[in-house]
Order: structure tokens, then sequence, then C-alpha cells
């Protein structure tokens, strides 16, 4: 499932990665990188349960460029991430799990 772009919106890169949303789960999708917005498409449930079921989700994110706040980036040993704060206080965190992070970061950062 592809998110449309708008007039002038360019795209920037990709990575596949885990997204943890605010509410505590975990999805391993791919995410897009405009010079506007995130778009982030989640094809599996990664939390432990998802992962003994085998649960595949169909679910879109979508964050503007404009809420976000500050970007935070944590770097673990097998854990590399970028945490967004948005306008609205809520954190959004992507994990690249061991692969450096540092283009993706960049990237939404960038306008």
């Amino acid at each position: 499932m592809a998110h449309d772009l708008r007039p002038g919106e360019q795209p920037i890169d990709s990575w596949t990665l885990f997204y943890l949303p605010p509410g505590g789960e975990k999805y391993n999708g791919k995410l897009t990188v405009t010079n506007q917005r995130l778009l982030y498409d989640a094809k599996l449930e990664a939390s432990l349960i998802g992962v003994l079921t085998n649960h595949v989700v169909a679910g879109q994110l979508v964050i503007e460029k404009a809420a976000i706040e500050a970007v935070e980036v944590q770097r673990k040993l097998f854990s590399k991430k970028a945490i967004l704060t948005l306008s609205d206080g809520s954190r959004h965190i992507f994990d690249y799990g061991a692969m450096n992070i540092d283009k993706c970061v960049a990237a939404i950062e960038a306008r």
C-alpha cells in the first residue's frame, strides 16, 4: 500500500525498520521520508505476540515534518533509534537495529 505524494513533495529516501508508537506496540515496515512528511507502511506486528501468531498488519502512518518538535538519537550496541517528539507531546520511535541511523535522521531533519 503506497502513499500518494502531494504536488511539490519529493521523496528523500526509505528504510525498512521498526516503529514503536506511543501506545507501546512494535511494527516492522518501511519508512519513506520526503521533504514534507514521514510515511510509514507497517507490514508486520513485531511484538512477541505478533511474531508468535505471525500477525500481519497493513497500517499506514503519516507524520508531518512541521509537527516534529525534536529529534533525539539513541545509540546502543544493537539498537540505533530516532525518537521524535511531536507538537502534541507524543513520542514516536523508529529503531534501525544495529544499523547506522544517521542518514535516516538527516532525512527526517531536512526540510
